[in-house]
């Protein structure tokens, strides 16, 4: 008679997890993602779109002076304003979007 005995997994103590979570984050640290800042957005009709020339201006629906919507990959994760970054243009960031609200619009 032979009796088989089961091998129960020890449960992965908190030391272990963090050390995947930590190695999991490196791995995602290296992907590129594309950065982008919205100015504002407006809707026109095709039409208008053909008879813009240079020189024409066409109106947003942001304020002057209002921040920015700074997007990663088409998802809004911060607020902020233009700065000179010598002879460049650069963003400040000024406000984060709360990582869960992130979540949610994904």
């Amino acid at each position: 008679m032979s009796e088989e005995t089961e091998v129960a997994e020890p449960p992965m103590d908190a030391e272990i997890a963090a050390r995947v979570s930590a190695e999991n984050m490196r791995l995602l640290e290296n992907i590129d993602v594309q950065l982008t800042v919205e100015v504002g957005k407006a809707e026109i009709k095709i039409r208008d779109l053909l008879r813009l020339n240079e020189g024409s201006v066409v109106e947003l629906d942001r304020l002057a002076g209002e921040p920015l919507d700074i997007l990663a990959n088409g998802t809004m994760i911060a607020k902020g304003e233009v700065v000179m970054v010598g002879e460049r243009f650069g963003i400040r960031f000024t406000e984060i979007v709360d990582p869960a609200a992130r979540m949610e619009s994904i």
